[in-house]
């Protein structure tokens, strides 16, 4: 009686264990899963939140500007090659490693693309669409028309965040340690500028965040048009840090000034100059789902060799005489 207790026993704990094996979600699969299938590539049909979790944007100065420029010779011609797709290639062949990367390389690529439909050069890229969306999502509004003297010319859009005429000077510092509050990484990049420098916006959006944080002091928060990029600009001046009627839900324009350079930050308090360096906490947030915006699952990118190559497109700005403020110059 008693063995045969035990082997019913034993029993139930097997369909027990089973039953629960069979409810726990593939969790340990998923995270096996290539960079490409989390971003929505797996076969049949996607998942409910299947979409970028995470973006290493590893692009390298050189070569963004070889990129941009071949995009837009090819525009000039009548071409649509796009230095976007030429990265996401890149991206693709080299795993997003770009300290692989050779000139040449995108050479072949672009006279592919030219000559080749996107699906026919990018056979055999097989994460090639995950990178083509995440540096979509980087890079994707920093081109296109613009009006010089009255002629529409195609290129670079965006700006550097520094006005022109006015000294910076940068090096890479994402990643860097950070310990007011709590040790953590620097998730932006800092352009040492005096305090009053103009702060330029890189791109088109709107203003969603506006006022005090303790950690960036007077801040400036802007989304791009399409949702997917949201620039920060922190430690801004004291007691004048924004543009004149600078407002949350304001639009601005890629170019225009929005604040000033400072040392504002570090304190639970208001207004004051904590920090001991004038200088401007640049940051870039990719945002695939509305769920990664404010939460621990934030994607913020090293915006270093983008702030470089957009070094050769700067606003110039006049200052008032009367109110002392700086507002972009007539074309």
């Amino acid at each position: 009686m008693s063995g045969k207790f035990y082997r019913l026993k034993e029993a139930a704990v097997l369909i027990l264990l089973a039953a629960v094996l069979l409810a726990v979600p593939a969790v340990s699969a998923q995270k096996a899963l290539p960079a490409q299938a989390q971003a929505g590539e797996q076969s049949g049909a996607p998942e409910k939140d299947s979409f970028i979790k995470w973006v290493d944007f590893n692009v390298t100065y050189l070569a963004m500007k070889k990129a941009l420029t071949l995009d837009i010779e090819s525009h000039r011609k009548g071409g649509n090659l796009s230095w976007v797709d030429l990265l996401a290639c890149l991206g693709a062949k080299y795993g997003g490693k770009f300290d692989r990367y050779k000139s040449a390389d995108m050479d072949v690529f672009a006279k592919k693309l030219e000559t080749q439909s996107l699906q026919e050069a990018t056979k055999g890229l097989n994460s090639f669409a995950y990178y083509r969306e995440a540096y979509g999502a980087a890079l994707g509004g920093l081109t296109g028309t613009y009006l010089e003297n009255g002629q529409e010319k195609y290129g670079l859009t965006a700006f550097s965040p520094i006005a022109k005429g006015f000294p910076y000077a940068e090096y890479d510092d994402f990643g860097a340690t950070r310990t007011y509050g709590f040790s953590r990484p620097h998730l932006g990049h800092d352009m040492m500028a005096a305090t009053g420098t103009p702060v330029i916006a890189v791109e088109s959006g709107i203003v969603e965040a506006l006022g005090w944080n303790q950690y960036g002091g007077w801040r400036i928060g802007i989304r791009s048009f399409d949702s997917k990029r949201y620039y920060y600009y922190a430690h801004l001046r004291q007691n004048r840090p924004y543009a004149a009627g600078l407002c949350l839900g304001k639009t601005v324009e890629a170019g225009d000034v929005i604040g000033y350079v400072g040392r504002t930050g570090y304190s639970a308090k208001e207004n004051v100059n904590n920090i001991r360096v004038s200088h401007l906490h640049f940051g870039l947030q990719l945002i695939f789902d509305e769920s990664q915006k404010e939460s621990n699952d934030e994607i913020w990118i090293d915006c270093y060799a983008l702030t470089k190559l957009l070094r050769q497109h700067r606003s110039a700005v006049v200052r008032d005489p009367v109110t002392k403020e700086y507002s972009r110059a007539a074309a």
